[in-house]
């Protein structure tokens, strides 16, 4: 059994990427995201593994569930790659500017730079050159439009 799980991880990398979303549709029961082949490859290989062996023991998910609502207050919610036009909560936006670097951190609400909290990445950019920048396209993400 270890031997055709292995196997069916390894051929992941190497299946089209039409393969790749049959294979989702198969075991997940539903369409597949559109997200890049990484992302399906990853998931398809837990999924695997999880019908094989089985999944989280009960202990592990309920200290995973415990620990998410410490980190978002009990709050129930899906976060996907872009929740409301901005990247998940906790990541960090990190830019060169004219030889110096800049840190943002990405909170559910809003924007943290130097401390101060910011409604959008407009005005840390804004705050790091001194002119009107999108900032969106300033960190790399491209434009709040094109999200």
């Amino acid at each position: 059994m270890t031997e055709s799980v292995v196997a069916r991880v390894v051929a992941l990398k190497t299946a089209s990427a039409a393969d790749l979303k049959q294979t989702w549709r198969d075991l997940f029961h539903q369409e597949p995201p559109p997200f890049n082949r990484r992302f399906l490859e990853t998931r398809l290989a837990y999924r695997i593994q999880e019908l094989a062996y089985g999944g989280l023991k009960r202990e592990s998910a309920k200290r995973l569930e415990l620990l998410g609502e410490q980190l978002d207050g009990g709050k129930l919610e899906v976060r996907r790659r872009r929740l409301n036009n901005r990247p998940i909560a906790g990541t960090r936006l990190i830019r060169e500017w004219q030889g110096n670097l800049f840190e943002v951190l990405v909170c559910v609400d809003h924007f943290d730079y130097n401390g101060r909290r910011y409604k959008s990445l407009s005005s840390i950019a804004r705050a790091i050159t001194g002119t009107n920048r999108n900032g969106w396209a300033f960190f790399g993400l491209g434009s709040a439009r094109s999200a």
